[in-house]
Formats: structure tokens, C-alpha cells, sequence
């Protein structure tokens, strides 16, 4: 079995920052792709961006410039780095993993709140 386990959530105010952390864990021999999605009260799940094994990143027009992502594969970790945060980033925070051999997984979520 493979776990996935998001944490680092909390309530920010406006203009704050938040790190978030995802660790695998489980019967993992390599993890391509990772990524983080959002998906806020009401609405669809979206992307907010991925990394590849090498370090390669893409990033939802949204959060350019305020997130960055990055990953440790000795520890089968990735990071979203949340800089100037917004109401409107308010969301529950997935991560998910390509794993090889056995497909994707996603986390349970932690939730984001921004407020003042």
C-alpha cells in the first residue's frame, strides 16, 4: 500500500505564507510526477502545479510568482512554498504522486485558510 500524507495547513492572513509538506510512503520504488491541486467550497478541483522527478515545474497562471514547488526523492517528499497569500487561495490542498509500477495517488488534504 502507498500513503500519501499532506500537512503544514493552517489559518494565514492575507499576505502571509504557509509550507506544506506531502511525504509517501508505503511500497514506492520510483515516483515520477508530483503535484499539488486545490479545490475550494463549491468548486473543481484545480491544478495549482506539478514537478517532475528531475526538478521541472509548471504552474497554474494563478500562482505564479507567489508558489513554488520542489521536492526531496530520497525522501519522497514535495513542498509547496505559499508566498502572499490571498482569500481567494483558500482551498483544501491536494497532493498526488505517479508512481511507477502502480499509477497515481492522491493525499487526503489539508485545508488552507486566508483570513484576516
Amino acid at each position: 500500500q502507498v500513503q500519501l500524507v499532506e500537512s503544514g495547513g493552517g489559518l494565514v492572513q492575507p499576505g502571509g505564507s504557509l509550507r506544506l509538506s506531502c511525504a509517501a510512503s508505503g511500497s514506492i520504488f520510483t515516483i515520477h510526477t508530483m503535484g499539488w491541486y486545490r479545490q475550494a467550497l463549491g468548486q473543481k478541483r484545480e491544478l495549482v502545479g506539478t514537478i517532475t522527478r528531475g526538478g521541472s515545474t509548471i504552474y497554474a497562471e494563478s500562482v505564479k510568482g507567489r508558489f513554488t514547488i520542489s521536492r526531496d526523492n530520497a525522501k519522497n517528499t514535495v513542498y509547496l512554498q505559499m508566498n502572499s497569500l490571498e482569500p481567494e487561495d483558500t482551498a483544501r490542498y491536494y497532493c498526488n504522486a505517479n508512481l511507477q509500477w502502480v499509477g497515481v495517488y492522491w493525499g487526503q488534504g489539508t485545508q488552507v485558510t486566508v483570513s484576516s
